[in-house]
């Protein structure tokens, strides 16, 4: 009698400790993720806000803590951006934050004027500040280093959306940003600006005051061609875009007389020729523009006065005067200073 008692209590005991041991696997290898989230752990964070960050997004919080004790996960995380996909198990989680294995995130660099511009928007969408992405943007030994100096790097960045970690480092930024420059610059392309006659930066600077002066695509052959016959002629360009880049003023909305005699290597009223470098980062619509630029006799153009976004365009000085007073006019009349 006594035996089998004691047989049945340790059938018992061995039912329990399978059981056990199948919901303690279950916890390691089970389902601990309901819904697909994306975790963003920076490089700044401490374990602690790692575990904060996670734990409200998972189920099986003690078999995590278990698991990660085990592989020492405290001292060995890996910051990056992490999607925790439906059906991942706390080991697998785990694991990949050990690893360090991220997935990438698209950054998109876009109508930027300035660096400090592009260093701002770049902080919200990588784990860097915008102080040393702006340190890099500045960086004289960089920017040699990819081929520019500190103030032609700005004609490197092609506006895009590219696939990058969020952890990557400024200085692995630019570098990206030189390769996908190089990628750009093909042949084709190439070939079209030795016909031009224009540099590589001569081009990009063109471009931004074309993409300035214009965001109608199929105008800006028409734009470009423009200012190339300025350059030509040895014609100051006396494009209105370069004067509000120089004073940095991107809000005004009307140039008068005042405005152009403003001091700057970047106004083209003073100065003859292109800036030193480009007035924004231009659309690939007006880099391609300028290197299809429309061979035509126009010196003048001025912006119609129906608002259009569209020009008129002269050929002679007493044609550009009357569009230039019906513009004037228009303007008066909307009373925009």
């Amino acid at each position: 009698m006594r035996k089998k008692i004691l047989l049945r209590s340790l059938l018992a005991v061995l039912v329990l400790a399978v059981v056990a041991a199948f919901v303690a696997r279950q916890q390691f290898y089970g389902n601990a993720v309901v819904a697909e989230r994306d975790l963003y752990v920076s490089s700044r964070a401490d374990y602690a806000q790692v575990v904060d960050s996670l734990l409200p997004q998972i189920k099986h919080h003690r078999a995590f803590d278990a698991y990660a004790r085990r592989i020492n996960l405290g001292e060995t995380f890996k910051p990056g951006r992490y999607v925790l996909k439906r059906g991942m198990s706390v080991v697998e989680i785990a694991r990949m934050l050990k690893l360090g294995l991220q997935t990438p995130v698209r950054v998109a660099i876009n109508n930027v004027r300035i660096p400090a511009q592009l260093a701002q928007k770049l902080a919200r969408q990588i784990d860097a500040d915008s102080t040393a992405i702006m340190q890099a943007l500045t960086s004289k030994e960089l920017a040699e280093e990819v081929g520019f100096d500190s103030v032609t790097l700005f004609s490197m960045f092609i506006p895009d959306t590219y696939e990058l970690y969020w952890t990557v480092t400024p200085e692995e930024f630019v570098k990206r940003m030189k390769r996908e420059y190089d990628r750009f610059w093909t042949s084709g392309r190439d070939d079209k600006r030795k016909r031009s006659g224009l540099s590589r930066l001569e081009v990009m600077t063109l471009a931004s005051i074309v993409y300035e002066e214009t965001r109608k695509t199929d105008e800006m052959p028409r734009v470009a061609g423009g200012y190339i016959n300025r350059l030509n002629k040895d014609i100051k360009l006396q494009a209105d875009p370069t004067v509000k880049y120089a004073m940095q003023d991107f809000g005004l909305r009307r140039i008068l007389y005042r405005h152009l005699k403003y001091d700057s290597p970047y106004n083209t009223y003073v100065n003859k020729g292109l800036p030193p470098s480009p007035i924004c980062m231009p659309g690939k619509n007006a880099i391609d523009a300028v290197l299809d630029y429309e061979k035509h006799d126009y010196i003048f153009f001025c912006a119609r006065p129906e608002f259009d976004g569209y020009h008129n365009f002269a050929k002679t000085l007493s044609e550009h005067n009357k569009n230039a007073r019906a513009y004037s006019d228009e303007l008066n009349r909307r009373k925009i200073k």
